[in-house]
């Protein structure tokens, strides 16, 4: 269940449409496309309850040939098959942040608000949210491991490219029992298409547990109805929780 907007989300709004009212038109002061709005990858809200969607749409929510499994290396893979054998392994059942790249496709809408010099992401998803510079930054020197790691981008043509790392190791990838060392490196690209969709990948490296990079992609598209991003706040609105975890609470 979807409920109110949250005081958290409200606040990093205001921040948002003040620096946006601060820099002005995004596009037209820095000449990039773009990526501002609601969007979503999958998930009941962008595609209803019968899977409807918007007249000369496909329905497809990747794009590029298949990525294949995760490449781990032949000691983690037993743990991977263990971690993905019982629901309650995975990290956010427990309301943990999903983490980079794995909350982009989780089924809920996050808006993107874009000035000249930074981009804001706010999911809906466990009240998360990302300032990402634009402007070519460099990762700071010293880094606290985090479930989201540290973000910086910068423009390749039309593409915003998202580099991210300084990553804990509490979260998974996409995937069942996809876990992940605190020396994963993420790489985002976000290009925006001429039927207004946007292309996303994300490249992965990690050399404690893949032997090479994996690739994750998707569509992602505005919700055909009038979405917003709203309250969901896991310990209530998590309705499988009793039954995957019954003394979670």
């Amino acid at each position: 269940m979807r409920l109110v907007r949250s005081s958290v989300l409200i606040a990093a709004a205001v921040v948002v449409s003040s620096s946006v009212c601060a820099f002005g038109q995004s596009k037209a002061s820095a000449g990039k496309p773009d990526l501002s709005g609601i969007w979503q990858a999958i998930g009941v809200s962008l595609f209803g309850e019968t899977g409807e969607v918007r007249p000369g749409e496909g329905r497809s929510s990747t794009w590029g040939p298949p990525a294949g499994p995760p490449p781990y290396q032949d000691w983690a893979l037993p743990k991977v098959k263990q971690l993905a054998s019982d629901d309650r392994n995975d990290p956010t059942v427990h309301c943990k942040m999903a983490g980079v790249p794995r909350i982009t496709g989780i089924p809920v809408p996050f808006e993107i608000a874009q000035t000249p010099n930074k981009l804001y992401i706010l999911y809906e998803s466990n009240h998360i949210f990302r300032i990402i510079p634009t402007e070519g930054r460099p990762h700071p020197e010293e880094l606290d491991p985090a479930y989201m790691g540290d973000s910086v981008g910068h423009w390749d043509g039309g593409t915003l490219v998202v580099d991210v790392t300084g990553f804990n190791d509490k979260t998974w990838l996409p995937g069942a029992g996809h876990f992940h060392s605190d020396q994963l490196h993420v790489v985002e690209r976000y290009t925006l298409q001429p039927d207004g969709t946007i292309r996303y990948e994300a490249t992965m490296e990690d050399p404690k547990v893949f032997t090479k990079a994996w690739q994750y992609r998707l569509v992602l598209r505005h919700p055909p109805r009038d979405e917003r991003i709203m309250e969901a706040e896991c310990d209530q609105n998590n309705q499988d929780l009793e039954h995957i975890v019954p003394d979670a609470r």
